[in-house]
């Protein structure tokens, strides 16, 4: 796979704004310190970082690196305990719980490693929770074809493989048209047959949907994928690379 390496952590490569036009998101200088008693961890130290509409970003690093606390800064699940974060002209930095609120509702859908579907409703049902409460949504039907679900409309979730339930949580998370996804090791409970059929719906809904997708994983492979790569460690970046092709899932092994 060929790449090319930033010099430094903060996002200032010309050809990813001339590709991908200005960033949706930018963090500057954002710390994130969590205090447990007497004792502060810092979870996220100095992250400068740009995100661009259309791109596929994967934040790479093991576990306790910091990926999950900055996948949850972006969302708005979560906020800097310095530094500021934007979305386009809004400052979620300063932003109340309503705004927050606001803004994962009409900008973003999560997806996670546990697919969390309610066992009592059908596929189709789970993702009419969200069509119900969107603004824009897509059809729910239409959400579940995206996926290759059609023939699993009236299924439950104990009826369906881990596979296609994630691949639901998937159909569910785009459903209300996000202008972002963000995914928490979306194959991590998944087998590599299985983990590799997310990875098409998650690049199918890049490429047909434009929708900017963010994937946290330790597993390396997956970073052929993406048109960046975003290294962690210690809660810091520690580099950044641009990959000069995507990789098809089918191309990648682990």
């Amino acid at each position: 796979m060929d790449s090319t390496s930033d010099d430094v952590p903060r996002d200032q490569a010309s050809p990813i704004t001339a590709q991908f036009g200005p960033p949706v998101f930018a963090l500057r200088d954002v710390s994130k310190i969590y205090t447990m008693g007497e004792v502060q961890v810092e979870a996220l130290r100095h992250v400068d970082l740009e995100l661009h509409a259309g791109e596929f970003i994967v934040l790479l690093g093991a576990s306790g690196s910091g990926k999950s606390t900055l996948l949850n800064i972006l969302g708005g699940l979560d906020t800097p305990t310095s530094g500021t974060l934007n979305y386009l002209d809004h400052n979620l930095t300063s932003a109340d719980e309503a705004a927050l609120t606001a803004f994962r509702r009409e900008h973003v859908g999560f997806v996670f490693q546990f697919y969390n579907l309610i066992p009592s409703l059908t596929a189709l049902e789970n993702v009419q929770l969200v069509t119900e409460i969107s603004v824009n949504p897509m059809d729910a039907a239409e959400a579940l074809a995206l996926v290759g679900l059609s023939d699993r409309l009236h299924h439950f979730p104990a009826q369906l493989s881990g596979g296609e339930q994630q691949r639901v949580a998937i159909a569910r998370a785009v459903a209300k048209r996000p202008d972002v996804l963000l995914c928490d090791e979306p194959t991590g409970a998944l087998d590599f047959k299985t983990g590799k059929i997310v990875l098409q719906v998650l690049q199918r809904v890049n490429r047909e949907l434009g929708t900017t997708i963010v994937i946290i994983t330790h597993n390396a492979a997956i970073a052929g994928m993406a048109d960046r790569v975003v290294y962690i460690g210690s809660g810091q970046i520690t580099r950044i690379e641009r990959n000069a092709a995507r990789l098809s899932p089918e191309d990648i092994a682990w």
